[in-house]
């Protein structure tokens, strides 16, 4: 079989966080932009909370093990496998639409759900584990910027069609074909990211000679992760991570009309971006403190923010219930109160990036190994899609504003101390306790063993399965050789 060589650039890790970033942006943002396109894409608002519903269900059953498999697997065969259920799902929207086939919606749902928690555990795996240390913060920002301008897109479409017709209920078929095109990219585009023993660091450094692990490998990992006190501390923070979805977009639907729906979801998108930018650029990665303390300062920036936005949000809160809500009082963007509640939503989800950035940058400073990272990242997605099918059902059954918005600030609140001692136990870092594996020694080491062997040694099936040690021909970059002191 021949190897492909790949230029230099291609194997760095932020151009495959790039490459993740735009799998999802076509995947899960085109899925997101169709969430923002009237109920889920929908007419039927009830069959949209349904689906919805299933869909968590299984996203947190399957997070449980979506990590193990992605490790069996390997990243590209789980993206692409990820990526499916998106198309399946939106297709389900369209065949909805054209044949009444609500079953159908429900069942992709619930595929949907499974495919997202591989794609989440392998891309978690590639944004925590591929980069250097001194680099995890910027790469969550890069990927959660390409992300979310999926989102946005959608959201920029949702206020354009209701600016014009001053509403907006089910999606056209010529809609529905242009995303599922975007989203077929996205599937195809997840071929093109590279399984760890392909990946090289600035510093000369694989990511992991291994491509893939072994079943096995995999129960020992996972009995391990529940034994681990710093998951079980960061379990608050998981659940909350998006628990609080539900009530901004009951309030959303609750409180404004349609065009300034629209422009409150354009607001969440560009505060989401910003956010993520930011708090990965200018305080996780701030190259003048130590790593303790920049996690530290993380904190205390994510817990001040969460203050701040939820205190203001509460004064508003108070004003209005449930019962006081018609259609006679909604509010317009022209209006004077909307500048205010514009800013809010834009905050909300500000904050709640930074808040996501926090809970990666913190798994990612536990250990480099990309294995064990997916595991993190899937048993993160399965607390945090728990959390959201419980926020849903609460809203669902009409609880107060007030008491979800208590409960959604409270669990952030309380998963802030916990975060602490987690962060107190973080090392300056982990590349001397993990084993370091250099280009210059692998290329020497197979340069050795193919002078002394007489036969050439056994091939792997795959670039995804085999490993760097299996094969004497690797083609890995041309890079000068590097000082054996890692980057920090």
């Amino acid at each position: 079989m021949v190897e492909l060589k790949f230029p230099e650039w291609y194997t760095t890790p932020m151009a495959q966080v790039v490459l993740v970033g735009i799998t999802c942006f076509a995947t899960v943002g085109m899925f997101s932009a169709v969430s923002n396109l009237g109920a889920g894409g929908l007419s039927d608002i009830t069959l949209s909370d349904t689906s919805q519903g299933v869909l968590y269900g299984t996203f947190a059953i399957t997070g449980l093990v979506s990590g193990g498999i992605s490790n069996i697997l390997g990243p590209r065969i789980t993206l692409f496998i990820g990526t499916l259920g998106y198309a399946l799902y939106v297709g389900s929207l369209w065949c909805y639409q054209t044949q009444g086939t609500g079953w159908f919606v429900i069942l992709a749902g619930a595929i949907l759900g499974v495919c997202a928690a591989l794609l989440w555990s392998a891309q978690g795996a590639i944004m925590m584990s591929y980069p250097l240390e001194k680099d995890k913060g910027k790469a969550f920002a890069v990927f959660w910027a390409i992300f979310q301008f999926g989102s946005f897109i959608g959201s920029l479409i949702a206020l354009a069609i209701n600016i014009r017709s001053g509403s907006l209920s089910a999606v056209s078929t010529s809609t529905y074909i242009a995303f599922l095109v975007i989203i077929f990219v996205g599937v195809a585009s997840s071929f093109l990211v590279l399984p760890p023993n392909r990946v090289i660091r600035s510093d000369g450094t694989i990511v992991k000679l291994q491509a893939a692990s072994k079943p096995h490998e995999e129960v020992v990992g996972m009995m391990r992760l529940f034994k681990d006190w710093r998951m079980l501390a960061l379990v608050p923070m998981f659940f909350a991570s998006n628990y609080f979805y539900a009530y901004q977009g009951a309030v959303n639907t609750a409180r404004f009309d349609g065009p300034t729906r629209a422009l409150n979801a354009t607001l969440e998108g560009a505060g989401a971006i910003i956010g993520a930018l930011i708090i990965g650029y200018f305080v996780l990665d701030l190259k003048f403190f130590h790593r303790r303390t920049r996690g530290y300062l993380g904190l205390a920036t994510v817990a001040s923010m969460v203050i701040i936005v939820w205190a203001v949000a509460l004064a508003w809160q108070v004003t209005f219930t449930r019962a006081d809500l018609n259609t006679t009082n909604y509010i317009n963007y022209h209006h004077d109160s909307w500048r205010g509640k514009g800013a809010l939503y834009f905050f909300f989800f500000f904050s709640d990036a930074c808040y996501q950035a926090l809970a990666y940058w913190i798994m990612s400073a536990m250990t480099n190994d990309p294995f064990t990272l997916a595991r993190y990242a899937g048993l993160y997605k399965a607390l945090q899609s728990a959390g959201s099918a419980g926020s849903f059902g609460m809203d669902a059954v009409k609880t107060p504003f007030l008491n979800e918005h208590l409960a959604s600030w409270i669990m952030m609140l309380v998963s802030f101390p916990l975060a602490y001692l987690v962060i107190r136990s973080i090392k300056e870092t982990n590349y001397n306790d993990e084993k370091m594996d250099y280009v210059d020694d692998v290329k020497r080491q197979a340069a050795e063993e193919g002078a002394a062997a007489h036969a050439a040694p056994p091939r792997a099936d795959s670039i995804e399965k085999g490993s760097v040690s299996d094969r004497e021909d690797t083609q890995l970059p041309a890079i000068p050789p590097a000082s054996h002191a890692p980057v920090l």
